[in-house]
């Protein structure tokens, strides 16, 4: 852990993560003037080399509640690249108002309620896509993945509880089902839009994986709506290609997702799409600062209130590594007109 300075020395910004823990520290020191207001998250790619291993570290989820930011991913470290869990740890990044230094580390750790919620979710098969958001229907936190089921193929299953504030652990209940989304193919990598009216989900029930839509009626429960009898859903059919797509993730008027299209760098590239005029844009490669001729996986998207950018994770099984598949973190601007 880092050594925080003086209150009149430091302004402190502190995201908890039920998972992976943010710190974003703002140095302000009193004998030299303030020069950027705000930090920018640099437009480079930085490896998270504490959180990383030998094995394949993808799929890491950011959620913000409030001064909480929740990360988890998917490793298939503890089986020594058998099958995937969900792992938690942390990550810290700060910036020094009076020079613009922006630094960043990261680490594993084993945070009392995440350790809970994390071996109530992980099962005998993969565990991947976590997904994680507060409904304020019900004043519930809801985590979904998706998990190997009896027959072999991926199902979405989700776990709620209370918000974890103070010591006291709140119990977590699930996994359940989700059998309005569970077809008999893989369904997997859940998001919502921000009011949490709609849900994007990749499933292969098609032959290729394809980007869904499920519409959420209001004032229904998460968890309601979760047990509701089987549909279809609604193909996104001005995002979705002729190859796999995948991994979709929403902010605000962005998705991100993963595509091995025609046309790309080379294996899975990331692309965004803008929400315009009820109807989400053409996707565009999001180009050689993220994207190589290796596979780049499961994006999202981040921000921070005094932060004039946003930021990605992603992962990728470029050169340069731990091993298999990484997590890397880079600072972007993307439009939302």
């Amino acid at each position: 852990m880092m050594k925080i300075l003086s209150v009149n020395s430091v302004r402190i910004l502190i995201y908890l993560i039920p998972a992976v823990l943010l710190y974003v520290y703002s140095c302000k020191k009193d004998d030299n003037p303030v020069k950027f207001p705000k930090g920018t998250f640099p437009d480079s790619t930085i490896i998270l080399t504490g959180i990383n291993s030998p094995y394949d570290d993808y799929n890491m989820d950011l959620y913000q509640l409030l001064d909480y930011v929740n990360v988890i991913f998917s490793s298939n470290r503890a089986g020594s690249g058998g099958k995937f869990d969900l792992v938690q740890g942390v990550i810290t990044f700060r910036f020094d108002q009076t020079d613009g230094t922006f630094e960043l580390e990261s680490e594993i750790t084993q945070d009392a309620f995440r350790t809970t919620l994390i071996n109530a979710a992980n099962t005998p098969g993969d565990d991947l896509g976590p997904y994680t958001r507060f409904s304020t229907v019900d004043g519930n936190e809801y985590l979904i993945l998706s998990s190997e089921s009896v027959n072999g193929d991926l199902d979405f299953y989700y776990l709620k509880n209370q918000p974890f504030f103070g010591t006291s652990i709140p119990s977590v209940s699930g996994p359940f089902p989700v059998t309005l989304l569970n077809s008999d193919a893989n369904d997997a990598y859940i998001c919502f839009d921000s009011n949490l009216d709609s849900a994007y989900y990749s499933s292969d029930k098609e032959g290729n994986f394809e980007i869904y839509l499920q519409t959420r009626p209001a004032e229904t429960t998460l968890a309601d709506w979760f047990k509701g009898v089987y549909s279809d859903g609604i193909k996104v059919d001005s995002i979705n290609s002729s190859g796999h797509d995948k991994c979709p993730y929403i902010l605000r008027k962005i998705m991100v997702f993963a595509s091995d299209r025609p046309g790309g760098m080379g294996g899975f590239d990331i692309y965004y799409s803008i929400f315009r005029e009820g109807k989400w844009s053409s996707p565009v490669n999001m180009g050689p600062d993220i994207n190589t001729s290796h596979n780049e996986y499961r994006p999202v998207l981040g921000f921070h209130e005094d932060f004039t950018n946003n930021f990605i994770v992603f992962s990728s099984d470029r050169p340069g590594g731990k091993g298999e598949f990484d997590l890397y973190f880079r600072g972007i601007t993307l439009p939302e007109n």
